[in-house]
């Protein structure tokens, strides 16, 4: 009981993190009864690239810690592939992490974790770095930093500018550094708080014990954070940017009460603002543009041809050249390519032709009306009317080629029955029939 309370004596007096209530004395027979202080770590998830959003929660953290009496350490807790903030914001929240009055340190993890690019060049700024074993470290990339500040990599420096170091590899180059030993991974969250405030004693083996006597706090992004988070990610901001601008030329062809294009609107919105965001060619968002323009001409007469050729070509190289220095999963961009050819080849002609077909306008219309083959119709092929593309069908007795001109005679589900203009087929019923009321 006097170990105890003279630890927590300690405790109290002890000056700066990382400070042992208790260096000398024998454990008392069950740990768990070792009293835990008021001081906390902050724990501050960072998953996927360092965006605006994440910055500003990642330094509203900070102030926290900072303004709390009793936080005593501040910990990013890191799985990300690198930063896409401009040079002054990163350099900012790198200047506020170095001169922080709290403790401050860099764990990746959980087992499987990397901290690469923006995210492993942090490691210079804080007090503590520590790897999860089976994680990764590294491809740092060219310096952001200024370099009087030195390195946490030291002579390893230039081999991760392009190459990954494992825990115990960053641990051999001295770059990971354990709380208690530079030999053993950090592999979890008692492990890292041991970096802090801890009680230390002598077991019945003789060999010294510890156990971390500070409460991990543990934190996440807020939803708003996390909405625009998330829809900064290449995927997202990629499907969400297409989709958009997909779902807005659907509305400006098929008859509806607008809702479509205010969906549109909202998900072109949100790509927009990711892809702004993120590194990217602007000549490659320009063809995706130049792509639903020319996907939107030949929609218009409902028959794919050499602008949606053009415009699918100008898709996929958007797509493959759309980011500058990050990279989009291929599966993402494969279901793009694939979308974007099923919307131009079968659902955009598809409600095209069915435009008409509601209760509400109807299609009786549109017999007696004159247009031309666009195809040779013997006995089928596609015309045009009023500057839409319709399959059709005609008697096999009058066929008709292309570029002539064509009357419809009726109309069966989605498809047109035509005739020439001159020299239709004659029904001899309907001619047997007129006679016959005549006599």
């Amino acid at each position: 009981m006097l170990i105890v309370l003279a630890a927590a004596a300690l405790s109290l007096t002890a000056a700066g993190p990382a400070a042992a209530q208790d260096g000398t004395g024998a454990c008392p027979a069950d740990l768990n009864t070792v009293p835990s202080s008021d001081s906390v770590v902050r724990f501050v998830k960072v998953a996927g690239l360092i965006d605006p959003a994440v910055r500003d929660y990642m330094l509203d953290q900070l102030d926290k810690a900072e303004a709390d009496p009793n936080a005593v350490g501040y910990v990013l807790w890191m799985n990300s592939n690198g930063s896409v903030l401009g040079d002054d914001d990163y350099l900012e929240l790198a200047t506020r992490l170095r001169e922080s009055p709290v403790e401050t340190a860099l764990w990746v993890g959980n087992a499987g974790s990397t901290a690469r690019g923006g995210a492993a060049e942090l490691a210079t700024v804080v007090d503590l770095v520590a790897i999860t074993p089976n994680s990764t470290i590294g491809r740092t990339g060219d310096r952001r930093l200024p370099v009087e500040w030195g390195s946490a990599f030291g002579d390893a420096a230039s081999r991760l500018e392009t190459g990954l170091f494992s825990a115990n590899q960053a641990i051999e180059a001295g770059i990971s550094v354990g709380p208690l030993e530079n030999t053993v991974p950090i592999g979890s969250f008692a492990t890292m708080l041991s970096g802090f405030e801890v009680f230390e004693c002598v077991n019945a083996d003789g060999a010294l014990a510890t156990v971390p006597t500070t409460q991990p706090l543990l934190s996440g992004l807020p939803l708003a954070h996390q909405l625009f988070h998330t829809v900064a990610s290449p995927e997202v901001a990629y499907l969400l940017f297409v989709m958009g601008l997909a779902i807005i030329v659907f509305e400006l062809f098929v008859a509806g009460v607008g809702i479509a294009g205010v969906i549109g609107a909202g998900s072109l919105f949100l790509g927009g603002y990711g892809l702004a965001i993120l590194p990217v060619n602007w000549w490659a968002i320009a063809l995706l543009l130049l792509a639903m323009f020319f996907l939107a001409v030949d929609i218009q007469t409902n028959v794919p041809r050499l602008y949606t050729i053009v415009g699918l070509v100008c898709f996929v190289l958007g797509t493959w050249f759309l980011y500058d220095g990050v990279s989009m999963s291929w599966i993402t961009a494969l279901v793009g390519i694939i979308a974007a050819v099923l919307y131009a080849y079968t659902g955009m002609p598809s409600m095209v032709r069915t435009r008409f077909s509601t209760p509400t306008i109807g299609r009786k219309w549109m017999i007696g009306e004159i247009g031309e083959a666009v195809s040779a119709v013997d006995p089928e092929g596609t015309v045009n009317i009023r500057g839409a593309a319709w399959r059709a069908i005609t008697n096999r007795a009058t066929p008709i080629g292309r570029g002539e001109s064509i009357r419809v005679i009726g109309i069966n589900r989605l498809i047109l029955e035509v005739e020439p203009e001159d020299g239709g087929a004659k029904d001899y019923r309907e001619r047997r029939t007129g006679t016959q009321t005549a006599e």
